[in-house]
């Protein structure tokens, strides 16, 4: 498995107009612009500074075309190594809450040789994107070609098929459930919701936080709104059933097309 990471983070969204210039390592730019792509072969450069924050390594390199910062699997490459970041895509503006820190452009890929990602976070398999219209289908995974694909991340880890029976609603005025936001989505934009569903979908760690995908019994597949993607702080598993209280949020594109049409934030997740 490769560490494809942070780009094209799901295909099928229409371009925009106008895209911002690309920009050499170590440029700013507005969040979730695109950066200077890694070369073909990979980001080459000598290890000057290494950043643990597990379950990653923030590497800042020395390369022939100047500083540039990647993020891999977590490493104790030595300061000195002439080190490869395959796969590597570009993220400009990225915050790692981690280590409170902003960074004007990291790569983010795998060390050439280095096999998998950090348990828990990264996929296990690239399978498909459950169908709850949170996230457009299509997106190729790892080694498939084309552009690396951060969101494959939100398919397949930590993750497997589950039956989802009726969940009963959480209690609360702002109490809804899944299909509930959905159908009522305009009249909640930037509102509280509290949703009791079951955990389908866990990935941690991912731009600093953790993705939890929800269903209750309630909506369909076919008609996309049987799942809400929630992101928290908060800890959980695949098959808990989960009350979650937090802001919905419309049309919410962290760029490159990984955009939802609904999506519940910064919520506070508890069993």
């Amino acid at each position: 498995m490769r560490f494809a990471y942070f780009a094209a983070l799901t295909l099928g969204i229409a371009a925009c107009s106008q895209q911002p210039a690309p920009a050499k390592p170590g440029e700013g730019a507005a969040p979730g612009a695109a950066a200077e792509a890694a070369p073909a072969g990979g980001l080459t450069g000598k290890l000057v500074e290494r950043i643990d924050a597990a379950p990653y390594s923030y590497l800042k390199l020395q390369t022939a075309q100047g500083e540039a910062w990647a993020a891999v699997p977590q490493t104790t490459a030595a300061n000195g190594t002439s080190l490869t970041v395959v796969n590597a895509f570009p993220m400009k503006d990225f915050e790692s809450k981690t280590l409170n820190r902003k960074f004007a452009v990291v790569y983010f890929g795998t060390l050439a040789g280095q096999d998998g990602a950090p348990k828990g976070a990264m996929p296990a398999s690239m399978g498909a994107m459950p169908a709850s219209g949170q996230v457009p289908a299509g997106m190729p995974p790892p080694g498939m070609g084309g552009t690396p694909n951060v969101a494959a991340q939100h398919a397949g880890v930590n993750s497997a098929p589950v039956k989802v029976e009726k969940v009963a609603k959480a209690s609360g005025a702002d109490a809804k459930t899944v299909a509930e936001i959905y159908a009522q989505k305009a009249s909640l934009k930037d509102k509280s919701v509290t949703i009791r569903g079951q955990v389908v979908k866990f990935n941690a760690g991912v731009m600093g936080k953790n993705w939890v995908h929800l269903r209750d019994g309630s909506g369909a597949e076919e008609k996309k709104d049987n799942d809400i993607t929630v992101t928290t702080m908060d800890n959980v598993a695949v098959g808990d059933t989960v009350t979650a209280k937090g802001t919905v949020h419309l049309d919410k594109d962290f760029g490159y097309g990984y955009a939802y049409p609904v999506i519940v934030e910064e919520a506070k997740v508890a069993k």
